[in-house]
């Protein structure tokens, strides 16, 4: 890290020639590194403390001497269905920008890419910056939102599959797949106020030219939004048809197991009558009482078996 001189310096130097600003990233600094730029740039130690601890939702406050602006950048594992969170913040300020990142999500260095190769929005200095990585960030939930699109087809297909195969438990993963979507609505839901308010006028340290960058940023979040709107629609849909097939499922079961009992109980029902030793039963002294009362019990259970096939109980 350089010396808190060289950053006063750089500042002093960007800020005299008019057309360069400073930016420096930091990833998950400490306290103690974190205050060698903090006191040379001047930012509010509110937004400093939100910057070290991160957990943070989107949001955009406008302090004396810089816009502070937190961003969640998001990536979605389809191998694992993992969604991962982390959390970048921005200080913007008149000639310097400073980027806090906290987690593995990276999507500055293809910012800084973009930047070299369009001058003409590099020349609306810090904001330029602020764009980029909005917009970068926004394009990340683009990618991921197709990719949840995917995935729940994919899930779709299990719950609705044939009996076979629906017979597993899927609701343990449409709740995880839940738990997934309820995080990314996290991150792209808080972003659009932030964004709605720097495509307005009178926001400091925001370059009057570049609101239209905003504006589109912002369409595509809506979009985002909407979707994330119907995979959870979506989601609860599919939950609900599993727990009625679940639920009819079982009941079929029952059925059968009822069926199965009627069917026992009449044998049952006769070895109990005749086990009661009663001396003046007349059937007792035939010679064919036994085989005939086989008969009717083999009669009755076949005739049960037939009433409960035809009514879809078997």
């Amino acid at each position: 890290m350089e010396r808190p001189s060289d950053y006063s310096d750089a500042l002093d130097e960007a800020r005299t020639s008019g057309d360069a600003f400073l930016w420096i990233g930091l990833h998950e600094p400490t306290e103690s590194e974190f205050d060698l730029v903090s006191s040379q740039f001047g930012l509010h130690p509110l937004a400093v403390e939100d910057a070290l601890h991160a957990h943070q939702r989107p949001k955009l406050e406008v302090y004396a001497d810089s816009l502070f602006l937190v961003l969640k950048p998001v990536r979605y594992d389809q191998s694992t269905a993992t969604l991962s969170t982390g959390e970048l913040m921005l200080f913007v300020g008149d000639s310097f920008v400073v980027s806090v990142r906290h987690g593995e999500t990276n999507p500055l260095g293809a910012v800084r890419e973009r930047l070299e190769r369009e001058p003409e929005v590099l020349k609306h200095g810090p904001t330029a910056v602020m764009y980029a990585v909005s917009d970068a960030i926004v394009d990340q939930y683009v990618e991921v939102g197709a990719d949840l699109q995917v995935s729940l087809d994919g899930l779709e297909e299990e719950v609705f599959a044939p009996e076979a195969q629906a017979a597993r438990d899927t609701a343990g993963r449409i709740y995880t797949f839940k738990r997934q979507v309820l995080g990314f609505r996290r991150a792209t839901g808080p972003l659009a106020e932030p964004l709605e308010r720097l495509m307005r006028p009178g926001v400091p340290f925001v370059h009057d030219d570049s609101r239209p960058f905003f504006r589109d940023v912002s369409d595509h979040l809506t979009r985002v939004n909407e979707q994330v709107d119907g995979l959870d629609r979506l989601l609860s849909d599919i939950l609900n048809a599993n727990l009625a097939q679940m639920s009819v499922r079982q009941n079929d079961n029952m059925r059968k197991i009822s069926a199965w009992a009627a069917m026992f109980a009449v044998p049952t029902a006769i070895a109990g009558i005749y086990g009661m030793n009663f001396e003046h039963m007349p059937e007792l002294s035939h010679p064919w009482a036994y085989p005939v009362v086989l008969v009717v019990i083999l009669s009755a259970c076949l005739l049960l078996y037939r009433v409960f096939k035809r009514r879809g109980w078997m």
